[in-house]
């Protein structure tokens, strides 16, 4: 049955502040996001960096790092992060944080500083509930074979497109991105470049630690270049639909074989159906479990900013 997504945590009468919440009800904000998925806490006037980040560090799990992230940020601290820097008038599809990684975190925690004029949603759909609306041909395909997700990163020099590798991994040194990728079975080669490929082959599902429920748990699609506007994507086809790995980023089955348009249709139209908008406020809060949860945005207009946290 679908919980109601997400939970919504109003301030009381009581005057009860944020971070005494945090510490007193701890276990009830733990089994409410098992439960849900999310919780939204409203009213609370999480309106500023530092306390946004005073808030997550009373939380259970250490602050986790935006390494090996595939999207734009600009870090604000050790453990705060602007929220995906695209353009406004883009929308950034469903998906959960880092399924892509052999670490992954946990926990994401949302602050709304400045809510924007229209749109600006951080939409939210059930993972759980994705097993139950693909159609059980497409499921079976992917629990069979797996995902492989593909990165060209460049070097950060010369026409560029996407995020060099110095970015992703927040370090120039190759020595540690290639222990990052030994540690995590990342097959990767330095190109002539200066530029770094990554191969990462991930399930499709993955079980919950905690509640052992099974998960739809990858972001492929959002990796496949078909996930972009049709002129955008017939335009990499053309460059590279002889030899697709070598696009800035790709997706395909565990095998290496291509993923039918139609399962990626199933995939994202199952997303669709599940997502969930709401309208920020300033000084909203949200907690996210991740694997529970997936994630994305609509465009916007207006000045936006949400601040991003992440935990194991």
């Amino acid at each position: 049955m679908s919980q109601v997504l997400p939970y919504v945590w109003l301030a009381g009468a009581d005057g009860v502040d944020i971070h005494e919440l945090l510490q007193t009800r701890r276990q009830e904000l733990d089994r409410l996001l098992l439960e849900h998925g999310a919780i939204l806490l409203r009213n609370f006037d999480v309106g500023s960096m530092e306390k946004f980040q005073s808030c997550t560090q009373l939380l259970a799990g250490a602050a986790a790092a935006y390494i090996d992230g595939n999207s734009p940020r600009t870090k604000l601290s050790e453990s705060i992060y602007t929220s995906t820097e695209y353009p406004a008038e883009l929308s950034i599809s469903m998906h959960n944080e880092l399924s892509y990684s052999h670490a992954w975190p946990a926990r994401l925690y949302f602050c709304c500083i400045t809510a924007p004029r229209s749109g600006g949603s951080t939409l939210i759909a059930d993972s759980r509930a994705l097993l139950r609306e693909l159609p059980p041909e497409v499921l079976a395909a992917f629990e069979e074979k797996g995902v492989t997700y593909v990165r060209n990163l460049h070097g950060g020099a010369g026409a560029t497109i996407g995020k060099s590798w110095q970015q992703t991994f927040e370090t120039e040194q190759r020595s540690v991105v290639e222990q990052y990728c030994r540690d995590g079975a990342i097959e990767y080669a330095w190109k002539p470049d200066g530029g770094i490929r990554l191969i990462q082959r991930r399930p499709a599902t993955a079980l919950h630690p905690r509640t052992g429920e099974r998960v739809w748990f990858n972001q492929v699609d959002q990796f496949h270049p078909s996930t972009n506007p049709p002129d955008v994507y017939q335009a990499i086809m053309e460059i590279y639909g002889d030899d697709p790995f070598e696009m800035p980023q790709y997706g395909c089955f565990g095998d290496g074989t291509p993923i039918p348009d139609s399962m990626l249709a199933a995939v994202r139209d199952g997303m669709a159906r599940l997502s969930v908008a709401f309208p920020w406020e300033a000084g909203d809060m949200m907690i996210i479990d991740n694997m529970l949860t997936a994630h994305g945005r609509s465009p916007f207009t207006g000045a936006r900013k949400i601040l991003v946290s992440m935990s194991s």
